[in-house]
């Protein structure tokens, strides 16, 4: 099974490209053995979603420098935070949860992990992704879609 979640935050325009990317992927339908989870801003959650998935793929905003829009993949161990230490369930992201996910799960754990970070425009205050952000959403819905066998959209 593949376990795809999105992060972020909804309210803060493109911050919330991972939800949003949950949302489009179930518009659109997704193969057998493929269950999306909405991560949202809480990274414990994250950790409780990936259970005994053989792979799992998290979807985030980033804001790197590049150009708005760019969408990196990044296997899971270069982005994994070391072992935890100082952590608090208010500083909680989704690089934590691919730790203690490992921690807790040992042997179950995801065979492979990938993260796709997508640069922000604008990460203001408001509902509603940027057309740049929303553009390169498409693309990523696309690509996963393809990668899983799923049914390709018509856009």
């Amino acid at each position: 099974m593949t376990v795809i979640i999105g992060c972020g935050n909804l309210l803060r325009s493109d911050d919330g490209a991972g939800p949003m990317l949950i949302r489009k992927l179930w518009e659109q339908g997704v193969p057998p053995g493929v269950r999306l989870a909405d991560g949202g801003t809480a990274g414990m959650d994250v950790a409780f979603q990936i259970g005994d998935a053989d792979e799992l793929i998290l979807v985030d905003a980033c804001k790197s420098g590049a150009e708005p829009g760019t969408i990196f993949e990044i296997p899971g161990e270069e982005v994994e935070t070391p072992p935890l230490k100082d952590v608090n369930l208010h500083n909680f992201r989704w690089d934590h949860a691919i730790a203690l996910g490992r921690w807790l799960l040992k042997s179950r754990f995801p065979k492979k992990v990938t993260v796709f970070l997508i640069e922000a425009e604008n990460l203001s205050y408001g509902f509603g992704l940027s057309p740049t952000v929303e553009a390169a959403l498409d693309r990523l819905t696309e690509e996963l879609l393809q990668r899983l066998g799923g049914k390709k959209s018509e856009a």
